[in-house]
């Protein structure tokens, strides 16, 4: 049986060393055990990551693998899923000095039972949620960490926000952390939760989670490590977390429910507001006390965010409703809180990936052009993502790039990857962006096969093997004039967990 290996309590000049420092999640643990006191030296591949940032301003700079870097000082190495303890020099090497090594999900396990943590999981809206949370708590005067599995603009362009109040904290009370918790392999299991959100349950990750089933029992058992009385936060309006939430009560009765959304009863039902000026207003029970009809609208009673999407006005929903709960645990009202609720929530500008506004410009012909970068892998995070932009950017035609990301997600998906693009008015295509957990030869389709299901649904479908091949066609689309349904010009969007994201890059540097 592997032996359970943990941090200890005081961190404060401990020297650790990170195998794979430049993982996103791996560079927002550094972060946090940096501020906490931590000596820290890391190694990675050579190749610069937005995480090289990250490091810098901590005045880190990852090294080259080598057994040379586990020096005599190190007393814990936290290591990458990536990388092997039998493959890896300085993992060799530390094993041999009998220095304890941790899996990245480990340690972030082994840290969130120091605190009153909460988790953050779903197949959608991790990122954002745990980022809105963070946006939230920097207006409020609680002792909080927040680590978010990309950069969030709000928190300065790190994964991470600590707050003051840590520092000068003179109380026995413990420190609040949120983070987002992955479902992948089961990871989030080794986090220790007080409170969870939950945000969405369906198939994923089909190369781990072959059914459906699969892993909606992942999700059931981490709702089951909450404490008695544990809080799950979960969306109403999503059935597969209704489903999960429904097994993980039958199992444990003395879990809390507290739901979320259009459908859910209680202090936390959500009313969509209108969307204006390139916000979604929205209201939640808690705050308007009555609840209110579909489309009615009060300023002075409302929330709103930057963001575009219905999905993002459920993070939202739900990032206020962990904020309100651990008020409560932590003996603070919540309506008092009101105008920093309101603050937080306009503050969230998005993160990296994540409808992230890369650029604008104008063509040769005068047509603006916005240019969006956006994570969205999975077909309903495609579908729901597209739809927001259509709504936020009513003026503006939509190309679509996308880069599907694995053989089995695309396989499995196939029907619903079809239908995803509606919101779109041009779709350009790509070969899939495979995994090394994976052999292509292993599928009987390709990036061909998407392209033709997808033309199916679709009148206008592009493909182009390579991504860069797209580059002179969609140059000469967004010189055409748009029409006149669309005054504002284009939105061009890359999509996708592949490297499509370059073809945006390309477009701007082009002007």
């Amino acid at each position: 049986m592997e032996q359970v290996v943990n941090l200890p309590d005081n961190i404060s000049g401990l020297h650790i060393h990170f195998v794979g420092i430049k993982g996103t999640g791996m560079a927002a643990l550094v972060e946090i055990l940096f501020h906490n006191g931590a000596i820290i030296t890391g190694s990675d591949v050579s190749e610069r990551f937005y995480t090289d940032e990250i490091l810098e301003k901590l005045g880190l700079k990852a090294l080259p693998f080598s057994k040379e870097n586990i020096t005599d000082d190190i007393q814990y190495v936290i290591y990458s899923s990536a990388y092997k303890l039998d493959k890896n020099p300085d993992l060799i090497q530390a094993q041999e000095k009998g220095i304890p090594c941790l899996l990245y999900s480990q340690a972030l396990g082994s840290y969130s039972s120091k605190a009153y943590s909460a988790g953050v999981c779903g197949v959608h809206g991790k990122t954002s949620t745990t980022g809105l949370v963070g946006s939230i708590l920097k207006e409020i005067d609680l002792p909080s960490q927040i680590l978010a599995g990309s950069i969030i603009k709000s928190f300065g362009d790190t994964c991470t926000y600590t707050s003051p109040l840590i520092k000068d904290k003179k109380s026995d009370e413990k420190n609040i952390f949120v983070a987002e918790t992955c479902e992948y392999q089961r990871h989030f299991m080794s986090f220790c939760p007080q409170k969870i959100i939950l945000t969405s349950v369906e198939p994923d990750h089909q190369d781990y989670y072959p059914t459906y089933q699969d892993i909606r029992d992942a999700f059931v058992d981490y709702l089951c490590k909450l404490p008695q009385g544990g809080d799950v936060i979960y969306c109403a309006d999503d059935k597969g977390a209704c489903e999960s939430v429904e097994l993980a009560k039958n199992k444990r009765p003395d879990i809390n429910l507290i739901p979320y959304g259009q459908k859910a009863d209680g202090d936390f039902k959500l009313t969509f507001g209108p969307v204006e000026n390139e916000k979604n207003h929205f209201g939640i029970s808690l705050f308007t006390k009555d609840a209110q009809k579909e489309g009615d609208f009060d300023s002075s009673a409302f929330f709103a965010i930057k963001m575009p999407g219905r999905h993002e006005v459920l993070d939202a929903a739900a990032a206020l409703a962990l904020v309100c709960r651990l008020l409560i645990q932590y003996g603070k009202n919540p309506l008092d809180y009101y105008e920093q609720i309101k603050k937080g929530l306009l503050n969230f500008a998005g993160g990296k990936r994540r409808s992230e506004i890369i650029g604008e410009f104008k063509t040769g012909t005068g047509n603006s052009v916005l240019v969006i970068d956006d994570y969205g892998h999975h077909p309903t995070a495609v579908n729901t993502t597209l739809q927001g932009f259509r709504q936020f950017y009513k003026g503006r035609k939509i190309i679509v790039d996308f880069m599907s990301h694995t053989y089995s997600r695309t396989q499995a998906l196939l029907k619903e990857f079809a239908q995803a693009f509606s919101s779109a008015d041009q779709v350009i295509l790509h070969k899939i962006y495979s995994s090394a957990r994976e052999n292509p030869a292993d599928f009987n389709i390709n990036g061909r096969t998407l392209f033709q299901e997808v033309s199916k649904n679709h009148k206008n479908v592009h493909y182009f093997e390579e991504i860069l091949d797209a580059k002179d066609y969609v140059l000469s689309e967004l010189d055409k004039n748009p029409g006149p349904e669309y005054p504002d010009g284009y939105l061009f969007v890359t999509m996708g967990a592949g490297d499509n994201w370059k073809i945006g890059k390309e477009i701007l540097n082009n002007h």
